[in-house]
């Protein structure tokens, strides 16, 4: 059972909440952003850059939180959110590999794009 915060166990994982929560190309840059920062490292959910209101910044990192993707926790007024990097590994082993190296080659094709 998930904790009170929405956190559910390495048991709890789910391959269809994953890929879900992935599916939308903020969060996936949420991930990709955290997969390039050392183990461990916290940030505020501000410090992404994303195009999201208040409230909808709050629903899409519950989104990852639920799938286990991230951790978070309050913070005064606001929440840090960190990479369960181990976690994930040990259940979707490359699965963060993957989703980078996808993350990569899309910003290249759109750059030949934007050249073309």
């Amino acid at each position: 059972m998930p904790d009170s915060q929405g956190h559910p166990s390495v048991d709890e994982f789910d391959l269809s909440a994953v890929l879900a929560a992935l599916a939308d190309p903020n969060r996936r840059r949420v991930i990709v952003q955290l997969c390039h920062e050392p183990e461990g490292t916290e940030q505020f959910c501000t410090v992404f850059g994303l195009p999201w209101s208040a409230s909808n910044r709050t629903h899409h990192f519950k989104v990852l939180r639920q799938a286990g993707l991230i951790w978070q926790r309050d913070v005064g007024n606001g929440r840090m959110t960190r990479l369960r990097r181990r976690e994930i590994e040990a259940v979707f082993p490359g699965l963060l590999e993957a989703i980078t190296r996808a993350h990569r080659q899309d910003g290249a094709n759109m750059s030949q794009a934007t050249n073309s």
